[in-house]
């Protein structure tokens, strides 16, 4: 059988870059039990309400949500457990060291298949203003009425 080869996106959490501005993101594995390493294979997950902290020297995930394998016995995990995440001694340390400034949190970003690996994209985030939201919903529009524009001129230059 072949081995499973670059990245496959599971689960995205699109809100956090509307709500955050991001300011470091990192990788982490996960620890997770095989019937949660089946439901995301099964490419269902929430990132919706996650967030990540650090306690004694590790970083845990929290609320995020793996939902029951159908096909799992009594074996199966509970949806909204505490995941541990897996990262190097010094990653830890600067997360520690950005994370305790006031109005910092970790968000998990996006949860993905890499090499047939389960990882998590979490970024350090401080929260965005309503005024900065609209700014940048501004921004989007803009964007979106240039690239309309260059496309229509493309179309009539031909």
């Amino acid at each position: 059988m072949p081995r499973e080869t670059g990245r496959k996106l599971i689960a995205q959490n699109k809100r956090a870059r509307y709500d955050y501005h991001i300011d470091d993101t990192w990788e982490a594995g996960m620890v997770l039990m095989g019937t949660e390493v089946k439901a995301l294979r099964a490419g269902r997950a929430s990132l919706a309400d996650g967030y990540a902290h650090v306690r004694d020297g590790e970083v845990w995930l929290e609320n995020v949500h793996i939902p029951e394998y159908t096909q799992g016995t009594w074996t199966n995990h509970a949806p909204r457990r505490r995941r541990k995440l897996l990262l190097h001694k010094k990653e830890i340390q600067r997360i520690i060291a950005k994370s305790s400034e006031p109005g910092f949190t970790l968000i998990p970003l996006a949860l993905y298949f890499k090499d047939g690996k389960a990882k998590i994209e979490i970024g350090l985030g401080r929260g965005k203003k309503s005024y900065d939201k609209r700014q940048a919903l501004a921004k989007r529009e803009a964007d979106r009425e240039m690239q309309r524009a260059q496309a229509a001129r493309f179309r009539a230059g031909r």
